[in-house]
């Protein structure tokens, strides 16, 4: 049985995103795995999912356009009903950056990239 109903990976980085989803789907873990390279079109997509469906975010902080910080805020905006779980997947290694997402309470972990097997299987 899948854990998830949905993953979205939110990463402006194709081939992150490729490995991601590939490693995601052997394990399993969740019905459907999406990527997207910009944040507003996973901001999109989460619109058009059931409130009622289990969602886990993937989200990159370090893209153009809007990062990871600006999805936040949009996301603490429209769906502070929702129940996801988001994750903040990346290459940085600030410590501010660790402490920033730890002030919003629908974050509720900091990997960094790469994401691994059993990095991922510590968030399950």
């Amino acid at each position: 049985m899948h854990q998830f109903y949905s993953i979205i990976l939110v990463d402006d980085d194709p081939i992150n995103n490729l490995i991601n989803k590939r490693l995601i789907s052997k394990l399993d873990v969740a019905k459907q795995v999406e990527e997207f390279l910009e944040a507003e079109k996973a901001l999109e997509r989460i619109d058009q999912l059931n409130s009622e469906e289990k969602t886990l975010i993937l989200l990159d902080i370090n893209m153009p356009v809007m990062n990871g910080w600006d999805f936040l805020n949009h996301y603490k905006q429209k769906f502070e009903k929702r129940g996801d779980r988001i994750i903040m997947l990346s290459s940085s290694i600030d410590f501010q950056d660790r402490q920033k997402a730890k002030q919003y309470d629908c974050v509720e972990g900091f990997i960094e990239k790469p994401l691994t097997p059993d990095k991922f299987k510590n968030i399950l």
